[in-house]
């Protein structure tokens, strides 16, 4: 479908109402949608005004028809302005009208993309992620055949369908932001695809897998990069619907969810299909919409210690959690960030467990420079340093990582290594507004550290050889990426036993959680997702 341009203003916090006047009209009137819907298969985008409709005002109003959604009994209308809109709401036939609105655009708590380098060899996938084990996917997999037969719908910010952790699973995708006529789906913020590889990613020989590697999954992109709008959610679950999908899942939402929004999950359910909604990120004892629905499935986060993570939402309205934290999963080819680093101490070389940094210079080609120990990256931990042309070696802590490479920077050094002050790795971030630092920058562990410390005091040349390499996978965190686990698992139950209801699945879900605390606010839901558990009580329910 050819949408009419239009366009929005969106803040960066809150959903608001788009310049033009596109709105969804909800029909009470089943004659009068039946013959609307009629119209619009007959001749696809057509004018209201002077189209002869019956028993209705609608023929009066100066507006588009620009879908038809047929299972939710209702119209995608392009009204001229507030007096058409007007009538559109005095019209008898019509139920009620909902301008656009839109939601924030959902993005990672943390992770990131660079610019696809297609030119640099990919890494293969890494081993199993975390999360697939945790949730006791490979358990399950005998009972369910890996989620053969069932189909998941994402409804998110599109897909890399040609990904090769994707393609051989990816079914259909249909575009409902009005961005393009219908056809495209192409994500350009890479939250939909890592979303995809963790429900149905196919297992390959490095190990990588979604929870469903059998499933099949439809994309429907409702999310731009300026939000999620509500006419596009309703087409997307009208869509699945007429698809006949299994799960919906959406890692996405807000505050509140508008009239439209609920009216279509309701009509979802009753459509036998089990809806995966995100808790939100807020940290808040709120959870967000579309999950704090009824018949929705809220999914908050928990890191691989089972504990909660500090930004999961949660409440009343929580079912279950998952993990949401430092969640590999396929992104769009070429645009994830790893990061080799070598040492050399003396006459040894040796590679080290290493992490990059968001708002770094990138190193596709790789150099090698000499480390000059900085301490804590201060500025008077560079006085009286050499560090012109060189790499600063300076441990994490008391400042931020950005003002320690703005000092190193300042001091002439053109790049860093960064080592822990506490035990394992983590992705940092050098800048909040997108932009890079001129300094290659990377992270090694804190024995690390401390040992090239001991061995510059010793006055023992040391250097380091690092490298940026461009990938198709990437580390994300958030309730967005604990929702796909609990829409594998769905999967994997939908597989197993086609005749359960959203409901039945939800129940089986909560039942067959593993029980984590404290949890005297529901911070966990029934606890832990449990796929083993989960398909063995499919199996047998009724």
């Amino acid at each position: 479908m050819k949408l009419t341009a239009f366009s929005l203003i969106l803040s960066a916090l809150l959903a608001t109402t788009a310049h033009a006047e596109r709105v969804i009209v909800i029909m009470k009137d089943q004659q009068t949608f039946k013959a609307a819907n009629m119209a619009y298969k007959t001749n696809g985008a057509y004018s209201l005004k002077g189209s002869g409709i019956k028993a209705s005002s609608l023929s009066s109003v100066d507006g588009k028809v620009e879908q038809s959604l047929e299972n939710l009994n209702t119209l995608i209308v392009n009204a001229k302005d507030d007096v058409e809109i007007s009538k559109l709401q005095a019209d008898p036939a019509v139920a009620y009208v909902e301008k656009e609105v839109f939601h924030e655009a959902p993005r990672p708590v943390a992770g990131w993309l660079s610019a696809p380098a297609p030119t640099t060899t990919t890494v293969p996938g890494p081993k199993t992620p975390w999360g697939i084990l945790a949730v006791k996917a490979p358990q399950a997999w005998g009972v369910s055949n890996q989620g053969q037969g069932a189909r998941v719908l994402v409804l998110d910010t599109g897909i890399d369908f040609n990904h090769p952790s994707l393609k051989a699973n990816f079914e259909k995708g249909q575009d409902f932001t009005g961005d393009s006529s219908g056809d495209d789906i192409t994500d350009h913020v890479g939250h939909g695809t890592h979303v995809s590889g963790t429900i149905a990613g196919v297992m390959d020989a490095q190990g990588f897998t979604g929870v469903a590697p059998k499933a099949k999954l439809l994309m429907g992109r409702v999310c731009s990069e300026q939000g999620c709008s509500n006419v596009a959610i309703a087409s997307g679950i009208n869509w699945g619907i007429t698809q006949k999908v299994d799960v919906i899942s959406m890692s996405l939402g807000g505050a509140w969810s508008t009239p439209a929004e609920r009216d279509a999950v309701s009509k979802a359910d009753k459509a036998g299909i089990t809806v995966v909604a995100a808790s939100g990120n807020d940290g808040t004892n709120k959870v967000s919409y579309p999950a704090a629905l009824p018949s929705v499935i809220a999914v908050g986060a928990v890191d691989n210690t089972s504990k909660k993570a500090d930004f999961s939402q949660y409440g009343p309205e929580l079912a279950v959690v998952a993990p949401g934290v430092d969640v590999v999963s396929s992104v769009p080819q070429g645009t994830g960030r790893e990061s080799s680093v070598s040492l050399t101490v003396g006459q040894k070389t040796a590679v080290v467990p290493s992490a990059t940094f968001q708002g770094a210079r990138e190193v596709l080609n790789g150099e090698t420079n000499t480390l000059v120990d900085c301490g804590l990256g201060k500025p008077e931990d560079f006085t009286g340093k050499d560090v012109k042309g060189k790499y600063a070696l300076i441990s994490r802590g008391d400042i931020a990582f950005g003002d320690k490479i703005k000092n190193a920077i300042a001091a002439g050094a053109t790049g860093a290594i960064i080592y822990n002050n506490a035990p394992g790795l983590l992705q940092g971030s050098l800048t909040s507004d997108g932009s890079t630092l001129p300094a290659a920058v990377f992270m090694v562990e804190q024995t690390v550290g401390q040992q090239l410390v001991a061995a510059l005091k010793s006055k023992v040349a040391v250097s380091a050889t690092v490298k940026t390499v461009a990938t198709d996978y990437a580390s994300f965190q958030g309730t967005s990426m604990a929702t796909p686990h609990v829409a594998g698992v769905a999967a994997l139950i939908k597989a197993t036993n086609k005749k359960l209801t959203g409901a039945q699945v939800k129940a089986i879900l909560k039942q067959t959680a593993t029980a984590l605390g404290p949890n005297s606010n529901n911070e966990y839901g029934s606890g832990l997702v449990n796929a083993e558990a989960a398909v063995n009580a499919a199996k047998q329910a009724n």
